[in-house]
């Protein structure tokens, strides 16, 4: 789907993160000031030279300001991929349902790996329905390092609603069983985790619960099976439970 100029050093398991990864999901309370000046990095966003744009981009992965949200959706299709990235990342940190959907028409068309990662880490942030498809997609089809990130922002529409949650769920399973890179598969069983955690004791639920054992007890990757086991601990599935037990008194792993 996408080119060799995706930067393919991002296609490497030991490549997933870029200098902006230590960023954190977007925090419900936050109580942390910036020492940035908000009002001197609104006003570098619409420099004329682009490292004084990056600079002001950046400083928006920190502070939080809804003034530098269209000004940051600008920057979104800036010719510069670096400036496109931290304006990305800027927008996770400032999160806006007005920049849903240019966050998404720019996943579709940017060719620079490390931007489509942190327009995915956005979208997350974002907890909207309408970002749903556009990151399903990036799961099946984008390169290793989005597709990690595509499975932690799916774990976000925990926070949007229950159709949301029951509509990623089959495609995480999917992912967790076929996914060619192992922390990919990972990055799905604490997705799929963190989803059952809204869920009532139904169908969906129990399949869920179903392919995290699955992964424990058949993934060939010792990650992989600890994440899938980390995920059926925390859920406290009793049925789960029992089966970890079971496989681990028998020595099966």
């Amino acid at each position: 789907m996408y080119s060799d100029d995706d930067l393919s050093v991002l296609n490497t398991v030991g490549s997933f993160e870029s200098p902006l990864d230590q960023l954190q999901a977007f925090p419900d309370d936050d109580s942390s000031k910036s020492p940035l000046d908000a009002d001197e990095m609104l006003a570098l966003l619409t420099s004329q030279d682009n490292s004084q744009r990056m600079l002001a981009a950046r400083a928006f992965c920190e502070i939080q300001d809804p003034r530098a949200v269209p000004l940051l959706v600008q920057l979104l299709r800036d010719a510069c991929p670096l400036i496109r990235v931290s304006a990305a990342y800027g927008l996770g940190r400032n999160p806006s349902l007005d920049a849903v959907e240019p966050l998404i028409e720019q996943l579709k068309k940017d060719w620079n790996g490390y931007a489509r990662k942190g327009i995915v880490w956005a979208l997350g942030n974002c907890r909207d329905h309408r970002s749903l498809s556009s990151l399903l997609n990036a799961l099946r089809t984008d390169i290793p390092a989005v597709r990690l990130w595509a499975a932690s922002a799916l774990a976000q529409m925990s926070g949007v609603d229950y159709e949301a949650i029951i509509g990623v769920i089959p495609p995480l399973i999917e992912a967790l069983r076929r996914d060619q890179i192992a922390a990919v598969r990972s990055n799905c069983a604490w997705a799929i985790g963190q989803l059952c955690r809204e869920l009532p004791s139904n169908v969906v639920y129990a399949t869920a619960v179903d392919a995290l054992i699955e992964a424990f007890a058949e993934d060939d990757d010792v990650g992989v099976q600890e994440d899938a086991r980390s995920a059926v601990l925390k859920l406290g599935d009793p049925r789960g439970l029992q089966i970890i037990e079971e496989v681990e008194r028998d020595g099966i792993l």
